[in-house]
């Protein structure tokens, strides 16, 4: 490999924003395991030459600080910055491995009897330490490995030099001993990278898939909306037909083809229906929807909604009752989008409940919260049926759906709609009595639109 491989960062920029961050993580954690070290040993060798081992020792540990603060700028993009900040890596680890080799060698030639045990426990700490830590540049850390093994290697030999002993000595136990631990720490080593490297591959795995979901993801929203606008145009043609076929406007019908005409007019209103729903949620998912959040009444929201579904109403038989709040119950909102819930809550209580009973409204003012319930004296909700509830898609009931007809959108997309509002919905249920809805606003107390309690102002999706 070549001096200008070596250093650069092309297809190794993750692994270097990880060198980094991990080393200024753990920096203090370093600095605390040599103090303890350095403090240890001042009790029992030389303080002088220890604290000023130590001092080097701190210094070089510093340069890794001050690089982690000048790379942050680096967004892996500049391969010159990468290859400086490479190089600087590579000096920083020589003169750290270095100035620590040299504190615990100061150690050992101090230690006159019984073996080495504290200086090479404090070398295989550091280079334990670096196998797991270092392992996202392989040959950072072999560089790092390669200058302890020298000092393992110092010391092994300190004591077969200086009193050359016979082979049965415990002097060469413990030279031997210490060749094993430099097998260890190599085979620990190499697990730990391996290790980093099987998570790099599936991080790298895992993003190419989310790409591969979001373009999935943009061709299923463009698919969706250029069909339900191509169906949109012929759909309102056909549409307009047969209620000029339905009004007499094109002359008499006769009476065989009028279920037939009234069938393919309410199935179109059906399709149509779906359409729109379709367009709202792809809109809403794609983050297409702008809005635009003002004070709204909670008892005119009611009122509006309850007089635009009174005709509905009317024609299934069904008496719409409304409690409104006394106090002042503003929230902020986009009203346009909230008439499109409480028409989806209205017009669910309504297709779910028979000919006869009461789908009742009210407000409530819970504290620093609003709070509209929408009541039916409906089928009710089995248990365990949310999911399914504000599903797309689905209905909880089949043989509902072929009763009152729908698209299985609208409450999910009313529950997208509320939560954009960072408000809340739930129900609750019991089957054969009915069910009720609500949804949770913050409140607005003040003319000036101050919530109560914390104030979040408007936003915008």
């Amino acid at each position: 490999m070549t001096r200008v491989d070596w250093f650069s960062s092309d297809g190794r920029e993750q692994r270097i924003k990880d060198y980094i961050l991990l080393a200024n993580q753990l920096v203090w954690k370093r600095q605390a395991s040599f103090l303890a070290a350095a403090v240890l040993t001042a009790c029992y060798f030389d303080p002088i030459s220890i604290f000023a081992f130590y001092g080097v020792v701190v210094l070089t540990e510093m340069l890794d600080v001050l690089l982690g603060r000048q790379s942050r700028a680096w967004d892996g993009q500049d391969p010159v910055m990468g290859r400086q900040i490479l190089k600087r890596i590579a000096r920083n680890t020589v003169l750290s491995a270095t100035a620590i080799s040299f504190f615990v060698i100061n150690i050992a030639v101090q230690q006159t009897s019984g073996g080495h045990f504290t200086p090479l426990f404090f070398l295989f700490s550091a280079s334990v330490f670096a196998a797991m830590y270092n392992s996202q540049m392989i040959g950072i850390l072999l560089l790092r490995l390669c200058i302890y093994a020298f000092a393992f290697l110092y010391i092994a030999l300190l004591d077969v030099l200086r009193f050359l002993p016979p082979l049965s000595s415990v002097i060469w136990l413990e030279f031997f001993t210490i060749i094993f631990v430099l097998y260890f720490i190599a085979d620990i080593s190499v697990k730990f990278y391996l290790s980093y490297q099987y998570r790099l591959d599936q991080m790298k795995l895992i993003k190419a898939e989310h790409e591969a979901t979001k373009a999935a993801l943009e061709v299923k929203t463009q698919f969706l909306s250029t069909v339900s606008h191509e169906l949109r145009t012929p759909l309102t043609s056909i549409m307009g037909s047969l209620d000029l076929v339905n009004n007499g406007i094109l002359g008499e019908v006769p009476d065989n083809l009028k279920p037939v005409i009234g069938m393919a007019a309410k199935n179109g209103h059906r399709l149509a229906n779906l359409i729109d729903d379709l367009l709202d949620l792809q809109k809403i998912e794609a983050g297409e929807i702008a809005f635009h959040f003002k004070p709204v009444d909670a008892n005119d929201l009611v009122n509006e909604a309850v007089e635009a579904m009174a005709g509905y109403a009317t024609k299934l038989g069904i008496h719409v009752t409304t409690v409104p709040c006394d106090e002042d119950c503003r929230f902020m909102g986009d009203r346009s989008r909230l008439i499109q819930v409480m028409n989806n809550l209205l017009s669910n209580a309504l297709k779910f409940s028979e000919e006869g009973s009461t789908v009742k409204v009210w407000v409530d003012i819970l504290g620093s919260r609003i709070r509209i319930s929408v009541q039916d004296e409906g089928v009710g909700i089995p248990e365990g049926a949310k999911d399914r509830v504000f599903g797309k898609f689905s209905q909880v009931d089949s043989s509902d759906v072929r009763k009152v007809g729908g698209t299985g959108l609208g409450l999910n997309i009313t529950k997208q709609i509320i939560e954009r509002h960072k408000a809340t919905i739930d129900y609750a249920s019991e089957l054969g009595v009915g069910s009720t809805f609500r949804i949770e606003f913050d409140r607005l107390t003040e003319r000036g639109g101050a919530r109560v309690g914390q104030d979040k102002g408007a936003q915008a999706a």
